[in-house]
């Protein structure tokens, strides 16, 4: 598939080219809650696998009535995971004797997309205690909005992420965050109960799938403190606040009352999640080993244009785990209030960007506050501090949704934006311990708007053009407006620098081939790279690099035509490397070692200006 991909889009270049010629807790009253243990999801140094069982996921439309005639071939009795399971096609079977032939069998089917061991995800023993609420608080700067809810002088991590300049320009509004996890304290239902400071948020339909029902309640407390982070009701003069406070939250139950959860549950989830209309999908959760029907159901809701994000882990070591580390799926480090990694955070290559977790070493202050449940009572309210890389994932997830919010077109363009505006850690572009930087709301704002990732590299192309033109001599020198205005040259330079700015907004419906082409022209060429290999942490180097302008140049040989768009091209080309050069990014794939990555850029702008130079200059007789 890539090389039919690689094939199509040099066809798209050739095309372009020639036609030219991108925890404490509190009661809610105020009363000191009882000492509880902390508890939040991590994960397992090797996958549980629930004895017996299997999950397999079919191609969608594959009816019940057919797998039942292939079950007595198989030697099992499959069922829908869930009633909404009719339409993901994820099925179960439980007390499966030899997994590995029934397994093998299976396979062969080809309505079956993957066949595989049932695994479980579980909350591992008790990270940290609460004590009491009162902490030291940091004043809240003025600069910036200012909510009045009470507690919210103790929420560093908020003003960590520049969350008083962000919330000036977006506030989530209309877009639907869906929260896999324990469940959200969202409705007055049995023995469930609202929680206070979600009164007034926003809630869009979701579904249990521990009990196979629409009421998505919480009984462990985890999932409502990672959904208040996101969208807790703010400036109510109560409690505290949360970072995309007019976002709308979609309730969907994967874990239960222990914490515990299955990959079938989850997958199913997450193409629930994205069929119903989430825009962000946040799993602070994970365990286990690699899940081919979990990587699907992430890579199933990033083609329908939904931002994954997931806690790399809480192990504390070079490995981020899953669902964080497949490719689809934004994979959040932590913080604490120092900005420095906590010392439980996972970390590793696969990772993107770090956010604040929390780190309670020196005591609840440090931790995050968030209005949740006592699990020994699910009636009752608390404010609690947690700790965790589940902590961290949901400030992730609500810029993506304020990004959403102020004009973001997909994944794609969210996670650009998230990691152009992310503060740079040591200098560097990328490391292991904190991706791309740490989470800075403001300021991936501000590259959304176009200024950080789009258009300096079409200003740097243009001052480039001119350096080119100064170093011919009179003869030789064409006037400046002259090849600037000539569409064969300026068109090149544009799809090499900004791309089809305006292909999304116009064509944004397209699907299929149509939408990937749309998504390519969208792009810069350089970044076509995303769509050719798919999504990477770090870029290619062939892409960002002088080859396709150097390949394409030796077309002039031959045709004299396409010099002047080949030119525009090349142009493009060191205008975008030498932006990224100057803006210190991105962080370069094959690389032995990371500092490489300007060297290379420099050297490869260079070259592109001696191809632009060459092919502008004009014939001059002997």
């Amino acid at each position: 598939m890539p090389m039919k991909r690689l094939t199509l889009a040099l066809v798209a270049l050739a095309l372009t080219v020639t036609a030219g010629a991108c925890a404490s807790r509190s009661d809610s009253d105020g009363s000191e809650a009882k000492e509880t243990p902390v508890v939040e999801p991590s994960r397992r140094d090797v996958a549980e696998e629930e004895p017996g069982g299997i999950v397999v996921d079919f191609k969608d439309g594959t009816t019940k009535a057919e797998f039942d005639a292939w079950e007595s071939a198989w030697g099992v009795d499959l069922e829908f995971n869930s009633v909404e399971g009719q339409q993901s096609g994820v099925t179960i079977a439980r007390g499966v004797g030899d997994l590995d032939a029934v397994l093998a069998r299976i396979r062969q089917n080809p309505a079956v997309e993957s066949a595989e061991p049932l695994m479980t995800y579980s909350v591992p023993p008790a990270e940290a205690a609460a004590s009491d609420l009162e902490a030291p608080s940091e004043a809240p700067s003025k600069d910036g909005y200012t909510p009045n809810d009470p507690e919210y002088p103790k929420q560093w991590n908020l003003r960590m992420i520049h969350m008083p300049k962000a919330w000036e320009e977006s506030r989530g509004k209309g877009v639907v965050v869906a929260v896999l996890d324990t469940g959200i304290a969202y409705e007055d239902h049995d023995d469930f109960k609202q929680v206070p400071d979600l009164k007034g948020a926003k809630f869009k339909t979701g579904y249990d799938f521990v009990n196979d029902d629409e009421h998505a309640n919480d009984d462990h407390g985890h999932g409502t403190h990672v959904a208040g982070t996101i969208a807790q009701a703010t400036n109510n003069g109560q409690g505290v606040a949360g970072v995309a406070f007019e976002a709308t939250l979609m309730p969907v139950k994967v874990l239960n009352h222990f914490g515990s959860g299955t990959s079938a549950d989850i997958a199913d989830a997450i193409r629930f999640a994205a069929d119903k209309g989430a825009k962000v999908i946040n799993m602070s959760l994970g365990g286990g080993g690699h899940s081919k029907v979990m990587a699907d159901a992430v890579e199933y809701a990033r083609k329908k244009g939904v931002t994954v994000v997931a806690a790399a882990g809480n192990a504390g070591r070079a490995r981020v785990e899953f669902p964080a580390a497949y490719p689809g799926a934004v994979a959040v480090a932590a913080v604490g209030p120092g900005g420095t990694r906590a010392p439980y955070s996972s970390y590793g290559k696969e990772l993107d960007i770090a956010a604040p977790g929390g780190d309670k070493r020196q005591g609840d202050a440090g931790g995050i506050l968030q209005n949740t449940i006592d699990p020994r009572d699910v009636s009752r309210s608390v404010y609690a501090a947690y700790q965790g890389t589940s902590m961290a994932t949901p400030h992730v997830a609500a810029v993506a949704a304020l990004l959403y919010a102020e004009g973001a077109k997909g994944p794609d363009e969210v996670e650009k934006a998230l990691y152009a505006g992310a503060k740079r850690v040591g200098g560097q572009a990328w490391t292991e311990e904190y991706g791309h930087g740490l989470l800075n709301a403001e300021a991936s704002l501000a590259a959304l708007g176009g200024g950080a990732s789009r258009w300096p590299s079409l200003w740097w192309a243009l001052a480039l053009l001119a350096f080119v033109l100064l170093t011919m001599r009179g003869r030789e020198r064409p006037g400046y407006f002259n090849v600037l205005f000539r569409p064969s040259f300026f068109v090149p330079l544009l799809l090499a620098t900004v791309g089809v700015f305006f292909a999304r907004s116009w064509f944004g419906g397209a699907s299929g081939v149509a939408g990937d082409v749309v998504d390519a022209a969208y792009l810069p060429i350089p970044d076509w790279q995303r769509i050719i290999f798919g999504r990477g942490k770090m870029a290619n180097p062939l892409f960002y690099s002088a080859l396709i302008p150097l390949l394409l140049s030796f077309l002039a040989i031959k045709f004299q035509g396409l010099r002047g768009a080949i030119g525009g091209l090349s142009l493009g080309f060191a205008g975008f490397l030498a932006y990224a050069a100057w803006a210190k990014a991105p962080a370069l794939a094959w690389l032995p070692f990371s500092f490489l990555a300007m060297p290379w850029l420099v050297v490869n702008t260079f070259i592109c200006l001696i191809i632009a130079r060459a092919m502008l200059r004009k014939e001059t007789a002997v």
